[in-house]
């Protein structure tokens, strides 16, 4: 029995098994979520290091 979970892109019924798209639906929303990861429309938390300040002069 194939498994059917949602489409994490539009929430559409999806299948695991000879979906060359998982764990999308379809190329279209596969497509979006790259071009979302792309343009930055993601992004994941983190902490800046702290700014080094200018060290020419420690030398």
């Amino acid at each position: 029995m194939p498994r059917h979970f949602p489409c994490p892109r539009c929430g559409q019924d999806s299948t695991w098994e000879d979906n060359a798209f998982r764990p999308f639906c379809s190329e279209r929303c596969k497509m979006i979520d790259l071009g979302a990861w792309a343009s930055d429309d993601y992004k994941l938390p983190t902490e800046d290091a702290p700014q080094a300040e200018d060290q020419s002069n420690e030398y």
